[in-house]
């Protein structure tokens, strides 16, 4: 459970810091924060790998770029979920899941890796 705040938090802050980045996106409170960020990890866990899977023959053709564009369509559909988190448009999203990315890899890299249980 501990590992799973963790996470939450290092992805509220990616959201964060896009947000303070990348113009066009906006947020209300830290409470929006964490209820986007876990939305996100939600979309990408089960919505992205369908996506993935549905648009591989434009993933294919662009060298894997596609998978940019549904990384910020799924930015984006979070930020019209999410009351209070405000994603201006496209580009918005696509530059804010590029940020958010960065930053939540960055710092999700220096945690300690999990003990594989046997």
């Amino acid at each position: 459970m501990a590992g799973f705040l963790i996470r939450l938090a290092i992805s509220a802050f990616g959201l964060w810091v896009a947000a303070k980045i990348v113009p066009g996106m906006a947020f209300d409170g830290t409470g929006t924060l964490v209820v986007a960020a876990f939305l996100l990890g939600f979309a990408n866990a089960f919505v992205r790998p369908l996506l993935i899977l549905l648009t591989l023959p434009a993933t294919v053709l662009t060298l894997g770029l596609f998978i940019f564009v549904i990384n910020g369509l799924l930015f984006w559909a979070v930020g019209s979920f999410v009351d209070g988190f405000r994603v201006g448009g496209f580009w918005s999203a696509f530059f804010g899941a590029i940020v958010y990315s960065l930053i939540s890899w960055l710092l999700a890299s220096l945690l300690p890796r999990r003990r594989e249980s046997k």
